[in-house]
């Protein structure tokens, strides 16, 4: 995780448990269609993200910015890639990342506005590393909690 020293995460996930703390990590990111890639040949997925670092948070003092920190998210063993509500033509587009999830062979990248991409994997091997330094922000993605 960042230290109190502002370093970089870097994290693995090789099992659900891990899976689930890379989507938090990952909540919110903004993600151009651009930037996601199916690297048939070597079985690997990646896409690079705008990702609101929710682990700075609590040391964020009163009026502080919230922080943002361009990243890069890579599943290996992938077989195959569906997308689904995604025009991949649409380049400049970004997409909004709100989870993540696996269950037997799948995972799950669930994003706003009901868009989805599945990767068929031979097992779960996922990686994400932030690539830069962070930069302040004034936005902190805000959630409606429906009744």
């Amino acid at each position: 995780m960042v230290g109190a020293d502002n370093s970089l995460l870097k994290l693995k996930a090789g099992d659900l448990r891990d899976l689930t703390v890379i989507s938090a990590m990952t909540q919110d990111a903004l993600v151009p269609i651009g930037d996601i890639a199916f690297l048939r040949d070597k079985g690997s997925f990646v896409m690079a993200l705008n990702r609101f670092r929710w682990e700075a948070e609590a040391r964020r003092a009163g009026d502080a910015p919230h922080e943002r920190v361009h990243a890069g998210l890579r599943f290996d063993t992938v077989r195959a890639v569906q997308y689904r509500g995604i025009d991949l033509a649409d380049r400049g587009r970004f997409l909004e990342l709100l989870a993540i999830a696996c269950d037997e062979g799948r995972v799950a990248l669930h994003f706003a506005g009901g868009a989805s991409i599945r990767l068929e994997v031979e097992s779960l091997c996922c990686a994400l590393a932030d690539l830069a330094e962070p930069w302040p922000t004034a936005w902190k993605p805000n959630h409606a909690v429906e009744d």
